[in-house]
C-alpha cells in the first residue's frame, strides 16, 4: 500500500468526547448470603438465624416485611420471588411440619439475601458493536451497545452492558441505564458433537473411565445432567473399583457443567442485563469481554466475544454466543492458543477459517485459526514488543476492524513505569499473519487527567468500530471509569508505516 510509505504525516489527533461513564454504586444485583459460609467459617450459622425468625412474633414480622418491600422492590425485578427462592434454599433447616405465613416466609428470604454493587469499585474497559436495535435514530446515526466489566467488593468482575449513539458526524450520546438490573435464569443448553470430549482432553481426561463415559453419551446431545448421570451408570464395573475413578468422574462432572446459557427478560434493557458468573472457573471474575459482531458465510449475524475467567488462581479464555444480547450461551475454548488473556475474534471467517488474535506468551500479539470456533491452533507470532511504548508487552485492543486497505487492529502497549497506551497495526485481508503497518506512535496515551484512578497511568479498550468514517473508540481510564474518543479512520492508515 503506498499510503505506507508515507513517513511525512503528522500524528494522528485523537478527539476525546466530554463524555465519561462513571461507575454506577446504585446498581445492584441480590444473591444468597449464607453467613458463615460466605465468610469462610467451619460451619453455617443458617440453623440458628432460621430459629430466631420463627421466634418472631407475627405482628413484627409482617411490619418487617412491608418495610423491606418499600425500600427493595424498586431496586429488584421480582423482588418477592427472589426471597422466596432464597427461603428455599434453607428450607432443610425448618422443623417439619413448619408451615410459614406469607410474610415469614419473605422474611427468612431476606435474612439470607444480600445486594451486590456490582460497580461498587470500579467500570471499566469497554468494546462496541452495533447494538441490535437501530429503531428511533436520525438518520447518520448508530446505536452503539458497550460492553463493560463491572468490578465490585472483592475485587469481583462481572460484565454488564451500556448504549450511546454516535452521529451523525462526531457526535456522541449515552442512554440512561436506570432500571433494575437483572443477572437473568439459567436454560438448558446442548454440547456441540465432539465439543465435549474436546474440553476433557484439554483437563487432562484421557483415560479408560472419561472414555466409558464418552461411550455412554454417543448419540445424545450430552446437555443435560441426568445425561451424563446415565452415562456414569453405564461404565464398567471394573473400571469404577480403579482407585482414580471416583476422582476422574468428579473431574468429568465439573467439566461437563463448562457449558451454560442465560437467557433475560423480553421487557428488559441491554444496559439492565448483567453476565454474573455461572460455573467453578468464572467464580472470582469475568472479565475484559472483547465482543465482536460476526458475519457467517451464509449472511446470518450474531454477537461473539471472548472473556477472561478466572477462579482465584487460574486464568482462562471462554467464548460467548448471542443471537441478539439477550441470550447469551458461554462456553469454553480449547487447543494451543487457548491460554492467557486477550483472545479476540475476527468478524468472519478468513480463508474459510475462524481465526483469532492471541497473546499466549504474555507479550507478544499472534493470530490463532479453528475449524469449529471451539478448538485452536498453534499461535503464530505477527506483532512483537519494539516501540519505546511497547517495551513491556503488547496485545490487543479488540478484534479486528475490517476496512478496505487491510484489518485494522488496536492495540495495547506497556511501557516504562507499566503505562499503557493504545496503539494500531494493520493485517493483510487475506492473510492476517502479514503485517502491512503499524502507527509510529501511541494513538491515545494517558492525559494529566487520566493518570491517577485504580490502577494509574492506563488508558485500554476491549475494541473499537467504525461508523461513517470515524473509528470510534471507547476506553478504559485507570480500571475506574470510561471515555470514549474518535478519530477519522483514513487518518489513521494515513500515518502508518511499515518495515
Amino acid at each position: 500500500m503506498s499510503s505506507l510509505a508515507r513517513a511525512t504525516s503528522p500524528p494522528v489527533e485523537v478527539t476525546r468526547h466530554p463524555v465519561t461513564l462513571a461507575a454506577d454504586p446504585g446498581r445492584v444485583i441480590a444473591r444468597l448470603f449464607l453467613p458463615g459460609e460466605e465468610a469462610g467459617e467451619s460451619g453455617s450459622r443458617a440453623a440458628g438465624i432460621v430459629a430466631r425468625v420463627l421466634a418472631l412474633p407475627e405482628p413484627e414480622v409482617v411490619g418487617l416485611v412491608e418495610g423491606l418491600l418499600v425500600t427493595f422492590t424498586p431496586r429488584h425485578r421480582d423482588y418477592q420471588g427472589l426471597l422466596t427462592r432464597h427461603a428455599a434454599a434453607v428450607a432443610s433447616r425448618l422443623r417439619a411440619p413448619a408451615t410459614l405465613s406469607p410474610a415469614r416466609l419473605l422474611l427468612l428470604g431476606a435474612c439470607f439475601t444480600a445486594e451486590y454493587a456490582v460497580e461498587g469499585a470500579a467500570v471499566t474497559n469497554p468494546s462496541a458493536v452495533a447494538h441490535p436495535d437501530q429503531s428511533g435514530l436520525a438518520p447518520g446515526a448508530l446505536r452503539v451497545a458497550l460492553s463493560l466489566r463491572g468490578i465490585g467488593e472483592g475485587h469481583l468482575s462481572s460484565i454488564g452492558f451500556a448504549a450511546c449513539v454516535v452521529g451523525p458526524g462526531p457526535t456522541v450520546r449515552l442512554e440512561p441505564r436506570a432500571g433494575p438490573l437483572t443477572v437473568g435464569v439459567a436454560v438448558p443448553v446442548d454440547w456441540e458433537p465432539g465439543q465435549l470430549r474436546a474440553v476433557l482432553v484439554e483437563h487432562g481426561l484421557d483415560d479408560e473411565v472419561t472414555s466409558a463415559v464418552l461411550d455412554g453419551l454417543d448419540g445424545q446431545p450430552a446437555g443435560d445432567e441426568s445425561d451424563i448421570e446415565r452415562a456414569f451408570a453405564q461404565v464398567p464395573p471394573d473400571l469404577l473399583r480403579r482407585l482414580q475413578a471416583a476422582g476422574i468422574m468428579a473431574r468429568v462432572r465439573t467439566a461437563a457443567g463448562l457449558l451454560h446459557r442465560v437467557e433475560f427478560p423480553a421487557d428488559s434493557a441491554l444496559a439492565q442485563r448483567v453476565l454474573w458468573p455461572a460455573v467453578t472457573v468464572e467464580s472470582s471474575g469475568m472479565e475484559d469481554a472483547r465482543f465482536v459482531r460476526f458475519t457467517a458465510p451464509d449472511g446470518t449475524v450474531d454477537y461473539r466475544a471472548t472473556y477472561t475467567a478466572y477462579d482465584g488462581e487460574r486464568i482462562l479464555p471462554r467464548r460467548l454466543t448471542s443471537p441478539d444480547l439477550r441470550v447469551f450461551t458461554s462456553s469454553p475454548v480449547t487447543g494451543p492458543a487457548a491460554r492467557n488473556k486477550g483472545m479476540a475474534l475476527f468478524p468472519r471467517l478468513v480463508a474459510g477459517c475462524h481465526t483469532a488474535l492471541c497473546r499466549c506468551d504474555g507479550e507478544t500479539t499472534s493470530i490463532t485459526i479453528s475449524g469449529d470456533g471451539h478448538a485452536w491452533g498453534p499461535p503464530a507470532p505477527v506483532h512483537a514488543p519494539r516501540s519505546a511504548f511497547e517495551l513491556l508487552q503488547v496485545g490487543n485492543c479488540g478484534s479486528p476492524i475490517e476496512t478496505p486497505e487491510g484489518w485494522l487492529v488496536l492495540t495495547h502497549g506497556v511501557g516504562p513505569m507499566r503505562t499503557y497506551s493504545i496503539g494500531a497495526i494493520l493485517l493483510d485481508l487475506a492473510n492476517p499473519t502479514t503485517v502491512l503497518g503499524a502507527l509510529p506512535e501511541p494513538l491515545l496515551c494517558p492525559a494529566p487527567a487520566e493518570r491517577d484512578g485504580y490502577v494509574p497511568n492506563v488508558v485500554y479498550s476491549c475494541g473499537g468500530l467504525v461508523h461513517d468514517g470515524l473509528l470510534w473508540l471507547p476506553y478504559g481510564i485507570d480500571d475506574v471509569r470510561v471515555g470514549l474518543a474518535s478519530v477519522p479512520v483514513a487518518s489513521v492508515l494515513a500515518r502508518m508505516t511499515s518495515g
